[in-house]
């Protein structure tokens, strides 16, 4: 398994280096955000340990980047930055994993593994059916980049039925998971809810399967 650490504090890069070398990586290093993201590209790697604070570009910069150019390899963030708000921002931005410094190399390496085991699928951050566009991290939705203002109640039903395209959802599974399932809310919540969408995307992205529930359609 090849792997890309990109990591500015030379003696931690080589630290990381020769220690997975010796746990049968392949590894080479990048000492800046250009050269990181240069390396990702274009460098065929199974996963990449990502410091945050780099020269030229910032790690939340460079996987951003990635994933915006659809590259799904794995990453680990690794970061002096120990807040909750840095790393909800490098998990929002596209990273897989954030382990703060300083940390175990055991865990490090557990990490790395269990990232190389679920391979590199598909997973964007900003959700897109056609010209609709849902970014979660930020609560926005566009419609031809143009910005569509939602309540929280629309913004949620409209991220289940995206998560979900062309498929039929009941009324009970929007219920169900768009509502809170503490209060007893009328099934014809949804219908109005599902009114509401339709206004602000569109009539014709919001399809009533009649008898089955709605479908969101490119």
């Amino acid at each position: 398994m090849r792997v890309l650490v990109v990591e500015d504090e030379a003696r931690l890069a080589a630290a990381l280096q020769r220690g997975l070398t010796a746990e049968g990586f392949v590894v080479d290093t990048a000492g800046t955000g250009p050269a990181g993201l240069d390396a990702a590209r274009h460098g065929g790697y199974d996963a990449m340990i990502l410091d945050v604070m780099l020269p030229g570009l910032s790690g939340y910069e460079v996987v951003r980047r990635l994933r915006a150019d659809e590259r799904w390899l794995p990453v680990l963030m690794l970061s002096a930055k120990d807040g909750e708000y840095d790393q909800a921002d490098g998990l929002d931005c596209g990273a897989d994993d954030y382990l703060t410094k300083p940390f175990s190399y055991v865990v490090l390496v557990a990490r790395l593994r269990a990232l190389l085991r679920r391979g590199a699928p598909e997973r964007p951050t900003v959700l897109a059916l056609g010209d609709l566009r849902l970014d979660p991290a930020r609560r926005r939705v566009t419609r031809a980049d143009v910005e569509v203002a939602l309540t929280a109640r629309e913004f949620a039903l409209l991220e289940y039925l995206i998560r979900r395209p062309g498929e039929v959802i009941s009324k009970t599974e929007l219920l169900d998971h768009v509502w809170d399932a503490s209060l007893r809310t009328a099934p014809n919540a949804v219908e109005v809810y599902v009114g509401y969408l339709r206004r602000k995307i569109g009539r014709d992205r919001l399809e009533t399967v009649r008898g089955a529930g709605y479908r969101l359609i490119p």
